[in-house]
């Protein structure tokens, strides 16, 4: 398995097959027999002939196709995109973002129809169908939503395998946990460099009744250890739509959402504390002068974090709370805003 064979066996194998031809020698009907150029050159100008013709019958819906398979947004995605986000974070609601997820792809999804979702038999629980899901099966193989069934390494493999082919938006989804199922498919997707949009929801003890096996602690580490792969854990339903535009957007890698079962309280933000959602991290909660001590939290975690900040300050004492959503993210921006969020002379922190 790990050496070579050695001259006595590649003597022994070249007898067993009749082989005859020297190292390195490829008859010339062996390279005929496999010599595809020809016969690949003839089927790409059929096709390309085809394309021509529907292209010519059916412009828009050929100008669409080439937008899909050429991994091209709508024209007007970056406009309505920001706009949703902007009514998300003027309209407040304090709920699940799992639920705020679902919202997203409400959103999102009637503006993507190279979207094609599924679950791993988790679909009422991950909140991952819209009202514009469509089921595939046998019988109808023309719908966006796949039940893949208990098979968390298969809905994934088979989802690089549709990032691959193209013209598709993949996610799928489970509860965090179960990532460790789909693991090894997820790091392919890593290093294949495609486009694989993950919904891992019930991200902590606040998940319900199913107790310790379902809770997830040391998944979330891993996914940010995980070369290539983006992850976001949002704290509200602000900064899930933004993790889900930039997850639409990220065409070379993975991307890992993870999402709450409980509610959460929607935090407030100015257009330019929005605006940073995307920088990964950035000051939600700040004080009067310097910080005495800065507070760092992600999802669930945000809300508590603010609150601790109000007693404190209520104490007298200078705190900052920064919401961190994406350590990938914020690691990828550049020394000058690390250092405004984060200064290197406040040592005091808690994360």
């Amino acid at each position: 398995h790990g050496a070579p064979l050695g001259a006595d066996e590649i003597a022994a194998t070249r007898k067993a097959l009749g082989w005859e031809h020297g190292p390195f020698e490829i008859p010339a009907d062996v390279y005929a027999e496999w010599d595809a150029k020809e016969a690949g050159a003839a089927k790409e100008a059929a096709w390309n002939a085809k394309f021509d013709a529907y292209a010519a019958a059916y412009p828009a819906e050929a100008a669409e196709l080439k937008r899909r398979l050429n991994g091209e947004l709508p024209a007007e995605w970056e406009e309505k995109a920001t706009q949703i986000i902007a009514d998300l974070q003027a309209n407040p609601a304090n709920i699940a973002s799992r639920k705020a997820s679902q919202n997203a792809l409400e959103a999102f999804g009637a503006m993507l129809p190279e979207f094609l979702g599924g679950s791993a038999d988790l679909a009422p629980s991950n909140l991952t169908m819209w009202s514009g899901s469509k089921s595939v099966s046998a019988e109808d193989p023309a719908g966006n939503y796949i039940h893949y069934g208990v098979r968390e390494f298969g809905m994934t493999a088979i989802m690089n395998g549709i990032a691959l082919h193209g013209g598709f938006v993949p996610y799928g989804a489970t509860f965090l946990m179960f990532m460790e199922y789909a693991r090894n498919a997820m790091r392919m997707a890593a290093l294949m460099k495609v486009q694989n949009i993950q919904v891992y929801t019930h991200d902590s003890i606040g998940l319900g009744e199913d107790g310790p096996t379902h809770q997830p602690v040391e998944q979330m580490a891993s996914l940010r250890l995980t070369p290539n792969m983006s992850t976001w854990r949002p704290c509200d339903q602000v900064e899930s739509a933004v993790a889900w535009k930039l997850a639409i957007e990220r065409k070379d890698a993975p991307t890992s959402l993870i999402f709450s079962r409980q509610n959460l309280a929607q935090q407030e933000r100015d257009a330019e504390q929005v605006a940073n959602i995307a920088k990964g991290g950035y000051i939600l909660k700040d004080c009067a002068g310097k910080p005495e001590l800065i507070l760092i939290a992600t999802g669930s975690e945000v809300e508590l974090a603010v609150n601790a900040a109000a007693e404190l300050a209520a104490e007298g004492k200078q705190v900052r709370v920064v919401s961190m959503p994406s350590t990938d993210a914020f690691d990828k921006q550049d020394a000058a805003y690390r250092e405004a969020v984060l200064p290197s002379d406040v040592t005091a922190r808690i994360a």
